[in-house]
């Protein structure tokens, strides 16, 4: 699959979001900006006086905990889901046009990412409105994001795979991102949970990933690095289970969908 075909499919993904609206591809700029304002103006509001860390700090330090972490969880989640079910839902595609289904999910992961470089361009409007001080350490936002989506495109594959065969990974999946969303501290911050728990909590492969979103944007401090490069070898480890079963089952892939 060359290059030109996946940005094509990446094109024609952003699209497809809002074809048949009367808006068109502006909607890929407003939802993003009103699910921002929602975001800071509703559930800042709602939350942030009821949490001991936020009670009695900045007005939008909450706010910025917030969307520091939700932007990267719809990305990672949106990512994963898809891709879960990209063989299935291009199956119209596969049969026609000689794809490597290998590479087939990337427009996935650069759709998704489009929206979330959206996403933060509006987020950080909010931050220099706001005064919020925007240091070096921003830096580490794309490198924290590309390792998020490696995870995300890595254990995609790997469910995709499975999922031609089992048709109700696609369900699971969901029930699982749900759990996984109030298990990650997302809405509410790690101090808040019982010390027993805590360690188990840090075992959540997303936890690092959303620590270090948290830990650059509203706490100008450089990520803890540890749990990142966890995450790069468990994303390392899937890509080469993804490659085994790939080489194993493409034919099947293709004969049943």
């Amino acid at each position: 699959m060359t290059l030109a075909l996946i940005l094509q499919f990446t094109r024609q993904d952003l699209v497809d979001r809002y074809a048949g609206s009367l808006l068109g591809g502006l909607w890929t700029f407003i939802q993003p900006l009103v699910n921002m304002l929602v975001f800071i103006l509703v559930f800042s509001q709602l939350m942030g006086a009821r949490l001991p860390a936020f009670s009695g700090s900045g007005r939008f330090s909450y706010s910025i905990y917030l969307v520091a972490g939700l932007l990267g969880w719809i990305a990672f989640a949106s990512t994963l889901t898809r891709t879960t079910t990209v063989f299935i839902d291009k199956a119209h595609l596969i049969t026609k046009v000689r794809l490597s289904l290998w590479w087939l999910p990337l427009f996935v992961v650069l759709s998704d990412s489009i929206i979330f470089l959206i996403s933060a361009g509006f987020f950080l409007g909010f931050l220099l409105l706001i005064e919020h001080p925007i240091t070096a350490r921003f830096l580490w936002i794309p490198l924290i994001f590309v390792v998020q989506q490696s995870f995300a495109y890595a254990l995609g594959l790997v469910l995709a795979i499975l999922g031609v065969f089992l048709r109700d990974i696609r369900e699971l999946v969901t029930v699982v991102l749900q759990l996984w969303f109030w298990l990650t501290p997302i809405v509410y911050v790690f101090s808040i949970i019982p010390e027993a728990l805590q360690p188990r909590m840090q075992l959540n492969p997303m936890f690092p990933v959303i620590d270090a979103y948290h830990s650059v944007v509203l706490f100008n401090a450089h990520p803890q690095p540890l749990g990142l490069i966890v995450l790069v070898v468990l994303t390392a480890l899937l890509f080469a289970l993804g490659r085994w079963l790939f080489v194993r089952l493409e034919r099947d892939i293709r004969d049943l969908i």
